[in-house]
Parts: C-alpha cells; sequence; structure tokens
C-alpha cells in the first residue's frame, strides 16, 4: 500500500474516479473536435490543409514533450494543481485560437499553447492520480475506465462541436469549448495529493529513475510501439472527415463517424483495462496493432459509403484507446506508481511524436498528390511492425525500482 498523504486521504475513492473521467471526457472531447475546424477554416482564411495540419502537428507535438513535465511536476507536487493550471493554458489557447488569422499566429495558440494546455490537463495526469489511489490488480481496468471516459469524450463532442460550428461560426465555437475546459478547474481539486515512495519500492532523483527506466529493454520496446498508436489516431482525428468528404459523404458523415469511433471505445477501453488485469498485456497490445492494420486494409479494399464508413469507424474504435490502460498498465508494473506521472509521459512524446507524423504528413501528402492513400498504406505497414515489435516485452517488475532487502 502506498504511503498516503493528507490530502489524498480525505477524498473518497469514487470521488476521485468520477471526477477523474469528467475531467478525461471533457480535455479529450474537446481535443478530438479539431479536425472538424479544417474545411471552414482553411476556406474562410484562404490556408492549405497543410498549413492547417501542421499547427495540429505542433500541438500533437508539444503537448508530447509538455507530458512528461507535467507527470514529473504531477508527482512531485500534486496531480490536482497539475490539472488546473493545464485547463487555464488549455481554454486560452482555444479563445487565442478564435481569433487568429495568420498561420504562425495558429502555430503559436492552436499549436504550441493548447499542445501545453492539453499536456498538463490530459488523461496522462489523471492516470498518475489513478495509479496512486488504486490497487496494482485493479490498476489496469481503472486506467480502462480513464480511457473509456475519454473515448465517450469523443463521441459526445464530435457532433457538438460540428453543431457548434453550423449554428455559430468556427470562431464562437472554439469560445465556447474553451468555457467547457474552465469546468477543469473546480473539479481538479478532487484528485489533489501526489505520490509518495511506498514500502518495497526504490527511492531515487527523477532524473535517475528516468535514465534506469530508458536502459530497460521492455520499456524502449513499448515507447516505440506507443508511437505508431499516435501516428494511426492523429492521423485519423483530423483527416478522417476531410476524407469522407472527398469520398462523396457530407460534414455530418464525419462527425459521426468520430463520435462512433468514440462511442466503441468505451467498450473496447473498459475490455482492455479487464483483460489487461488477466492476459499478458504485450500479446494484447500486439493483437490490437495487428487488427488495426488489418481493418484498415479491408476498409480501403472496398468503395467508400456511408455505412462501410460507420462500420469501420465502430471497429477501430473497439482498438483505438485500448492500447492506453495496457501501455499505462505495463509502465506501472515495470517501475511502481511513484514515478508513473513522468515515465508514462516519456511513452506518450513517442505516442505524439508519432502524432506530429500522421497529422502533418497527412496534410503534405494530400496537396502534394490530392491524396491520402500513401499515408494509409503506411499507418497498414508500421501497425504491422509495432505488433511485432511488442511480442518480445517481457512482464515484470524492473528490479532497479525495488528496494534493496533490509
Amino acid at each position: 500500500m502506498l504511503a498516503p498523504n493528507r490530502s489524498a486521504v480525505s477524498i473518497p475513492l469514487p470521488l476521485i474516479i468520477i471526477a477523474g473521467c469528467f475531467i478525461a471526457t471533457v480535455t479529450f472531447g474537446t481535443r478530438s473536435t479539431a479536425g472538424l475546424f479544417m474545411l471552414p477554416m482553411t476556406e474562410e482564411l484562404g490556408w492549405t490543409r497543410e498549413n492547417f495540419a501542421m499547427a495540429l502537428a505542433i500541438q500533437n507535438l508539444v503537448w508530447g514533450i509538455a507530458q512528461p513535465f507535467a507527470g514529473g511536476f504531477a508527482d512531485r507536487f500534486g496531480t490536482g494543481r497539475t490539472l488546473a493550471l493545464g485547463a487555464l493554458i488549455y481554454a486560452a489557447g482555444l479563445v487565442l485560437w478564435s481569433a487568429t488569422s495568420s498561420v504562425e499566429m495558429f502555430y503559436l495558440t492552436g499549436g504550441v499553447l493548447m499542445g501545453i494546455g492539453i499536456g498538463t490537463a490530459s488523461f496522462g495526469v489523471v492516470m498518475a492520480a489513478f495509479g496512486r489511489a488504486v490497487p496494482q490488480e485493479k490498476r489496469s481496468f481503472v486506467f480502462g475506465i480513464a480511457t473509456a471516459a475519454s473515448s465517450m469524450g469523443q463521441f459526445v463532442f464530435a457532433p457538438l462541436g460540428q453543431a457548434f460550428i453550423a449554428n455559430f461560426g468556427w470562431q464562437m465555437a472554439l469560445a465556447i469549448l474553451a468555457g467547457i475546459i474552465m469546468l477543469v478547474v473546480p473539479l481538479s481539486a478532487m484528485l489533489r495529493g501526489r505520490t509518495m515512495s511506498a514500502p518495497g519500492e526504490a527511492d531515487m532523483p527523477f532524473m535517475e529513475a528516468l535514465a534506469k527506466a530508458l536502459g530497460h529493454g521492455s520499456y524502449r520496446l513499448l515507447v516505440i510501439g506507443f508511437f505508431v498508436c499516435g501516428f494511426h489516431l492523429a492521423f485519423i482525428t483530423v483527416h478522417f472527415p476531410a476524407f469522407l468528404i472527398q469520398c462523396g459523404l457530407t460534414p455530418e458523415a464525419g462527425s459521426w463517424a468520430l463520435g462512433l469511433i468514440g462511442l466503441f471505445n468505451v467498450a473496447g477501453s473498459l475490455l482492455a483495462g479487464w483483460l489487461g488485469d488477466r492476459l499478458p498485456k504485450q500479446i494484447l497490445l500486439a493483437g490490437i496493432y495487428f487488427l488495426r492494420a488489418i481493418g484498415t486494409a479491408a476498409f480501403l479494399l472496398f468503395p467508400i459509403t456511408e455505412i462501410s464508413a460507420y462500420l469501420y469507424a465502430a471497429s477501430l474504435g473497439l482498438l483505438w484507446l485500448a492500447t492506453v490502460p495496457l501501455t499505462a498498465g505495463l509502465v506501472s508494473l515495470f517501475f511502481g506508481p511513484r514515478y508513473m506521472g513522468m515515465l508514462y509521459g516519456v511513452a506518450f512524446l513517442s505516442h505524439q511524436i508519432g502524432s506530429f507524423f500522421g497529422v502533418w504528413l497527412g496534410g503534405l501528402t494530400f496537396d502534394l498528390t490530392g491524396s491520402y492513400d500513401l499515408v494509409w498504406y503506411l499507418g497498414i505497414l508500421i501497425g504491422l511492425f509495432s505488433a511485432a515489435i511488442h511480442l518480445p516485452i517481457k512482464e515484470k517488475r524492473v528490479p532497479a525500482f525495488m528496494a534493496p532487502a533490509q
């Protein structure tokens, strides 16, 4: 059992989980609407898709860079403070994005500022709080609950964001989303507290913990594989609505496809978390990446219709964020909860580097070729690669993170 602190003990576990899940729903749900703004913004402002995609690629990269620092800050100073600060930055980025008229300012607001905000108010920090409060044997399932909440946010906010844009315009839609994000600030108090070392855990400086983690082969393979997850998710989130419009479908079809991904991932995340407490996590991860590649190949082989798009979205949703509770569960198993915020953040940085390339290459490839085909095919190939590299991962505690025997 972890050594408790007073602020953490005073809050019942169900309230921590409910507040954390709501925060994950709002922050990830708002982020999932980004692709819906591509066509109205590029058409009104005269930008290319690469211009838009580059801003969101920067956002993903900054989000990833911010995550280890946010995780380390949360480990040391508390998750509640970290989430509140992140929400304020996130909302400011949305408001300033709504007022931008130049590509450079969009890179700064929608890219850098929002990236910092999302990185410090994301489900990665929420899961650090859950990892502190929940026993090891139940963590994968609780991480699955947090991930499912994020997916529910995508289901709710994708059609909601499209409705905001259709009824109020893209500028006002961003301002409304900023107001919703501000709800995170009072809720963050429910997740206050920081993780203390537990009996049987080594206590070391954070940089030493990072160096020892990076020296562990299974962790390195996990980090590399998470790059592929980011590539897949970011490309689909940003470019799938525009791809479906190119195939003759409506903007509403694109928003509902994203929503279906989120809805079905509620089940996928819960199932992955439940299975992760019972089966080898690395085998489950390999299976998820393999099925993503096969499902995408099957989708592209047949004519794109509204029905096929929804079927693909539903099948992809079962696998969408199912990697997250398993990846977080392995990080927690390898190293314990003491350094989870930082070390999961490092893995998530790899995820976001993949996101950068998924978003940017999507926009660049479309502008150069008028098609997304090359990026679809690349996604299939690296999905198979990620499935293969997860197989050698060993699911056991790293000795360097265990306290020496007395």
